[in-house]
């Protein structure tokens, strides 16, 4: 009898499997094998797409009358020298005689089944496939699987799915960036990059800044009093504030001076007083998204961040299932696992009470958990069946675990009560509104001991609502205790975050923020959780957006990519949403893989056409920085930099070149650093040696030599210090004035 080889996507991954496997396993190069198995494994993508000219050389050169480039039939090959080396094992171990039969156990997805597809491809295979589908890595999960392998023919249309989606980022992506770079490339440094998916993620970014940009701040007052009762106990007092009608922003100080000078030292009746009770539902279980999103507002975390820590509490702690998931419920046949999982986290004395609860109930409440036809390849991420070691987790990952932890035992237990108190206190003819919430039954939020569950920061109308009332009757008369007015001015949209950016491509751009209703719209969203990260990562890289604390700020170069191609379709969330919709339902074997790719092919020719024709002509107006401050001559903007010098006037060759540790400076940048000598606040973007992004304040300073050059402010950031943020600032470049970029390492020596 032969052998059976098992293809993993990991070697730690293949590693694992061995333990589940009989008999002892001899560790080869780039393999594991026993009498009965050879078990091997990929490093991700070892194959991907050919790239244009490996069909035909001529592809060499970008030409607009080349495109669209379509391949009839696409071509794979070895992504680098590094995956060639684990590529040949693999060949070899598919054409071994003795080999009967692959296991594929790449990560259980359409990534995982893609990875396993291309290689089986490249290879030139033609052995029996059957499928290892993991949602745990735990010993028993691993045997379970091994003991229920799937036929390959299962999983052909995840297969068709996954194929589609590479081809379609390929042709869109490959046909619409060689378009753009032909016609723009004179007008930016490099390439410009688009995509499927990136570009509609961009363009949500974009708006928004422009939004930012075109905001006009307005001034407004408001008037807030505090009263008290005027029989009774001391001590009650409350805030309340002046409403016209239901408008609490008046728009000149006139107005609220006459205000506050007419009730002053007054008193006035509480009118209106209404209580009422609501309830609160748990939220659901956590899929890759909402975990994201959760993680970014609590701890601050990147989706990248977030991923990484759940992956690793998956494949190597296997204290977590499989979290590329975009599935927030959990099958039926996980009803009997519920109890055993809640009773083994109760173990930890941070879970132990509300774990019990969970062990306790006769009857567990499954309406909000168990749901067979919202559960596709893979179910909500939930701690897993088995000993969780959390000595050994780091920081992130005991986080990420806490989190995932907590939702789960939550999700059963019941709603939380509050009681909401509106009152309406009249002072004359002034009427000041007070709102007030009381958390009566902890229900669900016993489970966190309210923590890190703080509730929504209130706009500046409402910052009076949800605070502690004392006991209050309507018809009580009050004083006025203190009274005084304060103006505010009306402030811009908030830049996106990594938390709202997902939340906006998770529903196409579309402002949705019920659990029920976006789970409707998922299909429809902008890329899958698996490569959400991936993509806002990919938009900083090709410094398109940039990471403010935790705003993502679209750059001016994302901004006029966006811009100039106006509204074409390749900007719209909801046709990228109506792609992924597609993709969805070639999965699921109601729509044909032909057709999808044959619209993509159609679309990409259109993008072609039309960036072409819209963008043959263009050519971006270069920024005017103001005089020169050494010679007086105009400064003008350029490909890599601000000089003062041109093909028809050298000037005196003073110039600021745009790139300085990994970042490419804005004109505004550049002209404060001319015109004050320094930037005022910290401009954000710049990449440090290890690649972690930080931010820091710039100077224009001279050297000795009478040459100037762009530097860092503040002294630790020159020196290569840790900031007190504790961001990793050690420049990768330092941009010179007047000449080439030279390394923070031997600047400072």
């Amino acid at each position: 009898m032969g052998k059976i080889l098992v293809i993993a996507e990991k070697p730690s991954v293949g590693r694992d499997l061995t333990k589940a496997l009989p008999g002892a396993f001899a560790k080869h190069e780039g393999y594991l094998e026993s009498d009965s198995h050879v078990v091997t494994w990929a490093v991700g993508h070892l194959v991907q797409l050919a790239e244009p000219d490996e069909y035909d050389a001529k592809y060499k050169k970008w030409r607009m009358a080349d495109l669209p480039i379509v391949p009839p039939k696409f071509k794979l090959v070895v992504r680098d020298e590094r995956s060639r080396k684990q590529m040949s094992v693999i060949t070899r171990m598919l054409k071994r005689d003795d080999v009967d039969e692959v296991i594929n156990a790449c990560d259980a997805g359409r990534e995982g089944e893609l990875i396993f597809a291309w290689t089986f491809e490249k290879a030139g295979a033609k052995k029996p496939v059957r499928r290892l589908w993991l949602s745990s890595m735990t010993s028993k999960a691993i045997k379970e699987a091994f003991s229920s392998l799937r036929p390959a023919s299962e999983f052909e249309l995840l297969e068709q799915a996954a194929r589609s989606r590479s081809e379609a980022d390929w042709i869109v992506g490959m046909n619409a960036t060689r378009a753009a770079t032909i016609r723009l490339r004179s007008s930016f440094d490099g390439a410009v990059s688009l995509g499927r998916v990136q570009t509609p993620t961009l363009a949500i970014i974009a708006r928004r800044e422009e939004e930012i940009r075109a905001f006009v701040p307005e001034p407004y007052w408001l008037v807030d009093a505090t009263f008290e009762p005027v029989s009774g106990d001391s001590g009650r007092r409350y805030v309340g504030r002046f409403h016209a009608g239901a408008h609490p922003r008046l728009k000149t100080a006139e107005e609220a001076s006459a205000i506050v000078a007419a009730v002053e030292g007054g008193s006035g009746e509480i009118t209106k007083l209404e209580k009422t009770t609501r309830r609160e539902k748990a939220p659901l279980l956590y899929d890759l998204t909402s975990l994201q999103r959760e993680a970014n507002t609590r701890f601050g975390f990147s989706a990248r961040r977030t991923l990484a820590a759940a992956q690793r509490l998956y494949e190597e702690h296997k204290v977590l299932t499989y979290p590329r998931t975009s599935s927030r419920f959990l099958p039926s046949d996980m009803i009997g696992e519920i109890k055993p999982i809640a009773s083994l986290v109760g173990t930890h004395k941070e879970y132990a009470r509300a774990a019990a609860y969970v062990t306790g109930l006769d009857v567990l409440p499954l309406g909000r958990v168990i749901n067979d036809a919202k559960v596709t390849d893979h179910h909500a991420i939930i701690p897993t069946n088995s000993e969780h070691k959390l000595d050994k987790l780091s920081d992130d990952d005991r986080r990420v675990y806490d989190m995932v932890t907590r939702r789960f035992l939550a999700v059963f237990h019941p709603d939380a009560v509050f009681e909401n108190t509106r009152l309406e206190t009249t002072v004359l003819e002034y009427v000041f509104r007070t709102s007030g919430r009381v958390l009566m039954e902890a229900g669900w939020r016993g489970v966190y001991d309210e923590a890190g569950l703080d509730e929504a920061k209130a706009s500046d109308d409402d910052e009076n609502d949800n605070q502690t009332l004392p006991k209050l009757e309507k018809g009580e008369n009050v004083s006025v205790r203190e009274v005084a007015s304060q103006e505010k001015v009306t402030q811009p949209p908030r830049r996106y975050s990594d938390a709202s950016l997902l939340g906006a491509m998770e529903t196409a751009g579309k402002l949705v923020d019920d659990d029920e209703l976006r789970e409707a719209m998922k299909d429809s969203g902008i890329g899958t959780p698996a490569t959400r990260a991936a993509i806002i990562e990919r938009l900083i890289d090709v410094g398109y957006v940039e990471r403010d604390g935790r705003s993502l700020v679209c750059t001016e170069k994302g901004l006029g990519v966006i811009s100039l191609l106006d509204d074409h379709a390749l900007t719209s969330p909801s046709l990228t949403g109506d792609w992924e919709h597609r993709l969805s339902r070639i999965e699921q074997g109601e729509e044909a893989r032909q057709r999808f790719m044959a619209d993509i092919a159609e679309f990409a020719g259109a993008t072609v056409t039309t960036l072409d024709e819209k963008l043959k002509d263009i050519r971006i107006p270069r920024a005017n920085m103001g005089p020169c401050p050494v010679c007086g001559h105009d400064i003008v903007e350029n490909r890599k930099g601000f000089s003062c010098w041109g093909r028809e006037d050298p000037g005196c060759g003073f110039v600021i070149w745009k790139s300085k540790a990994g970042k490419t400076l804005a004109p505004a940048v550049a002209r404060e650093l001319i015109s004050k000598g320094r930037t005022e606040k910290a401009v954000t973007g710049f990449k440090g040696r290890s690649g972690r992004s930080f931010r820091a304040k710039l100077a224009l300073m001279q050297t000795e030599e009478g040459r100037w050059r762009v530097e860092f402010d503040e002294p630790w950031a020159r020196e290569g210090a840790k900031p007190p943020e504790g961001e990793d600032p050690a420049p990768a470049a330092t941009a010179e004035a007047g000449g080439s970029a030279v390394s923070a390492q031997s600047e400072a020596a």
